[in-house]
């Protein structure tokens, strides 16, 4: 090896040291939020839980981001070598089969063993917000209709129609079509981990170093009620009051609490708050 190359890598008792997945991931997508990244994300963690353990109980639940982990690879794989290595056309089309609600319940029952990672699952998922979890990249889910056979030949048994990029009509007659009863998994948590606003707005203030401005005539704290209440809805953190889905929230920083109809806080808020109101610029943008 050259002098310039032994600069370029490290070596750990003399072997050449790699980057770990998470890096690579890092890497490679710089966004945080890319739902590939996620969705890479997630399998990482549950790998290193789930080696050498046989859980099949976990299959139905995570068949979604199974699916568009092999998607987003072969993806990648023809953004950077080229459409002739991608593997789409190797691949067949598994049809699993639950006859019964019954038979869907009993799929996902987990054993004492696989509650943890069930529970890791969860929290993943709730960590993330609504728009990465409802995108085909971080997890891809389908609904099959069964349709009259073609007459020709080359017809394609299986066709995808990406829900995105579908009419607002055509969205409309899918919801008619699909009768769903859908279930949300929710975490239980402890408040005592969780800030009401006012408690934000007193440590963003102080974080800040208790720094006041004129607002109306009137001096006062530069981080206050109605700041923080601008800043929730231009980060988009949680809905408007009233909301028809309270619940759609950017979980790391904000949770519902539905028992109390109200909306708590996290540490990483009020982190977030205090490195963006130190820009001006950005303080200045919520007042225009």
């Amino acid at each position: 090896m050259t002098a310039a190359e032994n600069r370029r890598f490290k070596r750990v008792r003399g072997d050449l040291q790699f980057w770990e997945l998470n890096t690579c991931v890092a890497k490679y997508f710089i966004d945080c939020n890319n739902p590939i990244r996620k969705n890479i994300e997630f399998f990482i963690p549950l790998r290193n839980k789930i080696e050498h353990k046989f859980m099949p109980e976990l299959d139905i639940n995570i068949f979604g981001e199974c699916q568009s982990l092999l998607l987003n690879f072969d993806t990648v794989i023809e953004k950077e070598f080229g459409e002739e290595y991608r593997i789409r056309e190797s691949l067949s089309f598994a049809l699993q089969l639950f006859p019964t609600s019954d038979a869907l319940v009993k799929s996902v029952e987990t054993s004492k063993d696989s509650e943890a990672v069930m529970n890791y699952i969860t929290n993943f998922r709730n960590s993330i917000s609504t728009e990465i979890l409802e995108s085909g990249q971080y997890s891809f889910k389908a609904f099959l209709i069964q349709v009259s056979n073609h007459e020709s030949k080359d017809a394609i048994p299986i066709q995808f129609y990406r829900y995105d990029q579908m009419s607002e009509e055509e969205k409309a007659k899918i919801k008619k079509i699909a009768a769903l009863v859908k279930t949300k998994e929710k975490t239980v948590f402890s408040t005592k981990d969780l800030l009401k606003p006012a408690k934000v707005v007193k440590k963003v203030q102080q974080g800040l170093g208790n720094p006041k401005v004129e607002r109306n005539g009137k001096e006062v704290d530069k981080f206050n009620s109605d700041t923080h209440t601008r800043c929730w809805k231009k980060y988009k953190v949680r809905p408007e009051s009233g909301s028809d889905t309270p619940e759609k929230v950017i979980s790391e920083y904000c949770v519902y609490d539905e028992a109390n109809e109200s909306y708590l806080y996290t540490e990483k808020w009020v982190d977030f708050l205090i490195s963006k109101m130190q820009d001006e610029d950005e303080y200045n943008s919520l007042y225009k």
